[in-house]
């Protein structure tokens, strides 16, 4: 079985010239590569063909660098062998030969395995009910890191792990009695209180806790479910993977539009890798939270329609995996 257990932010590239050199946590040594960016053109100086990790980091090394061009799609020359794998995982398409591969950035960065910790198959679809609501089987909460992405506006790398009780109780517990953050999430409260809230949500099938990492720092708190078991499925036409999500940003130096960037086509990204069939995200935040319009819309989010919740206020959200990977919206947008 190939190995595919790391992830892009395990990887180092270094660029010299024409030269592209790859470094991996298993690498014998640096796999060397041929670069030319003004052509697109991505191909192996070695003799023997790297593992498919280093293959992929390669690629998403070269692709970063061009990609800010929007609509990249690099043209790779390597061993037939190395291109059929390429082209079973779904990261390459069939060039003019054998040994010649074509990878759009949109086709590559829906490859799980360069980001997620946990890239698992699809789960068999056998429908259920869970309080009077019809919908598919879900996967059991993960445990540990999930999903880690090297932001590069940042220098730094970011990871969503699950909420452990225990070791994030204390930020969560200081996050959510922040003025800033209660405005918003009015759970304000003791410890015991807080470690009920992330007790509940362990236990609950459709949601996810999630706490965001900057360098393995704690900043924020994501809590994404599935929209068919949720109390916003009676508002729009929840489909049976549309997956939804929470956020809050506990640390205030992580807070601004170079942090937003880094994090919320992120959580967009994770959800869209963590299931294939995934084809919309929502959110609801309240319609009065004119930042968080605004930082939705720019990250190619439509603010579909207004609507009252029992308590509140709240404007629908939704993406498309179609957009988001058409777009290469996992960059910065402009403004």
């Amino acid at each position: 079985m190939t190995d595919t257990s790391h992830c892009l932010a395990d990887y180092t590239a270094a660029c010299d010239g024409q030269a592209l050199r790859i470094q991996g946590p298993q690498s014998a040594g640096p796999a060397m590569w041929g670069w030319n960016a003004a052509e697109r053109t991505l191909q192996l100086e070695a003799s023997t063909a790297p593992a498919l990790p280093e293959a992929v980091a390669a690629i998403g090394a070269a692709l970063a660098d061009i990609e800010a061009r929007r609509g990249a799609t690099l043209t790779l020359q390597a061993p037939a062998a190395l291109i059929a794998q390429l082209r079973t995982h779904g990261v390459a398409l069939p060039g003019a030969q054998e040994q010649v591969a074509d990878v759009p950035a949109e086709l590559f960065w829906q490859y799980p395995s360069g980001w997620l910790e946990q890239a698992l198959p699809p789960l068999p679809q056998q429908h259920r009910m869970s309080e009077g609501r019809r919908h598919p089987l879900r996967r059991p909460q993960p445990q540990g890191v999930v999903y880690r992405r090297r932001v590069p506006w940042l220098g730094k790398t970011l990871s969503f792990h699950v909420a452990d009780t225990e070791a994030d109780l204390p930020h969560f517990h200081r996050w959510m009695n922040d003025p800033h953050v209660a405005e918003f999430w009015q759970e304000e409260g003791d410890l015991a209180q807080q470690r009920t809230y992330l007790e509940r949500l362990a236990a609950d099938p459709h949601a996810l806790p999630l706490v965001a990492c900057l360098d393995g720092q704690p900043f924020g708190y994501f809590e994404v479910y599935w929209a068919k078991e949720d109390r916003l499925a009676p508002y729009y036409d929840a489909q049976d993977y549309d997956r939804g999500w929470h956020v809050l940003i506990g640390e205030p130096a992580c807070r601004g539009a170079a942090f937003v960037s880094a994090w919320l086509p992120s959580i967009s990204h994770y959800l869209f890798l963590d299931d294939c069939r995934t084809q919309r995200l929502v959110i609801e935040p309240r319609s009065d939270n004119a930042r968080m319009r605004r930082n939705l819309a720019r990250s190619g989010y439509a603010l579909v329609k207004e609507f009252d919740f029992p308590h509140k206020r709240a404007v629908l959200g939704t993406l498309l995996r179609e957009r988001f990977f058409a777009e290469h919206l996992w960059l910065p947008q402009h403004a």
